[in-house]
């Protein structure tokens, strides 16, 4: 794996979903049949917009590839530009941009979600303009799992070796994994660089229940691994050495929604300047507080 970029190639290339994130927090246990008070909250989400969004906001130069629909172009245009994000949106003309309405219980969420326009989306409109000017190219399992076609994957994948860049992955959902088969899905992502599962999809990708097991087993496969295990912090794998544990940082956490996408964002920021795992590690730990301590999986402002 690449361990110094060119300053000229240097920029992070994300593609992926785009989301609009309707949050609910009830205050208290849902109640069938009737009425449960509730804070109700519309952001702008998706797990590699909100990658691409943190990046924006810490100063890394960053372009984000998706699709939207037609009647929310400029609108999604402006929320990226605001925190910093060159983006390169397609639009659809049929299908809206796509929704999920996130359930909010402590750490815990669950997801209801409509694709939208991300239906129609494929790695080919990374264009190789892009990916000329980049270092790292980052994409999540939400790619993989929701097409029957992967031959634009595949072919980004050569694409982005003969440019010289490196290859990210956030796996992103553990049914998704579980649902599209762990075999498939590990034989899709042999050619990925820099691996970033939670424990939930590390367990289904291994089989295996402890954090330094799984994490040991995944670097034999990718040459960096990642696992993020929530209060109990993360664990790093790099070239097949022995497994690292880092010990979560202290936050108080409002809505736990992005915070594995801003913990990514961290990462990749701190490693396109310089690949240290301590360094990368920490600011992305500093990001995951941030986003846990608000509503919504996105900055809410460009201001760091």
């Amino acid at each position: 794996m690449k361990e110094s970029f060119d300053e000229q190639a240097n920029r992070i290339v994300v593609f992926g979903d785009v989301i609009n994130d309707i949050v609910v927090v009830p205050v208290g246990p849902i109640r069938a049949n009737t009425d449960t008070p509730s804070s109700i909250t519309q952001r702008p989400g998706g797990s590699a917009s909100n990658v691409a969004s943190w990046l924006g906001v810490l100063g890394a130069p960053v372009d984000f590839v998706g699709r939207v629909g037609s009647g929310d172009q400029k609108v999604q245009q402006s929320l990226f530009a605001e925190v910093g994000v060159e983006a390169h949106l397609s639009a659809d003309p049929v299908l809206p941009t796509g929704s999920i309405v996130v359930l909010v219980n402590g750490d815990d969420r669950s997801m209801l979600t409509e694709r939208g326009a991300n239906k129609h989306f494929t790695a080919r409109e990374v264009t190789d303009e892009l990916l000329l000017t980049a270092g790292i190219v980052h994409f999540t399992g939400y790619s993989i799992f929701h097409t029957d076609n992967h031959e634009p994957i595949l072919e980004l994948y050569a694409r982005t070796r003969r440019a010289g860049a490196v290859i990210s992955l956030d796996p992103a959902s553990a049914g998704g994994v579980e649902d599209f088969g762990v075999e498939r899905f590990l034989e899709l992502t042999s050619g990925v660089d820099m691996f970033f599962p939670n424990l939930d999809e590390g367990r289904v990708l291994t089989g295996l229940g402890e954090p330094l097991e799984i994490a040991a087993a995944l670097g034999k496969t990718f040459p960096l691994t990642v696992l993020t295990i929530g209060r109990d912090g993360i664990v790093v794998v790099k070239d097949g050495s022995e497994p690292r544990r880092f010990e979560a940082i202290e936050t108080d956490a409002v809505d736990p929604t992005g915070a594995g996408d801003a913990f990514v964002a961290g990462f990749l920021a701190s490693w396109r300047d310089q690949p240290n795992i301590e360094a990368s590690v920490a600011l992305g730990q500093e990001v995951a507080a941030r986003v846990v301590a608000q509503v919504g999986a996105r900055p809410h402002s460009a201001s760091r």
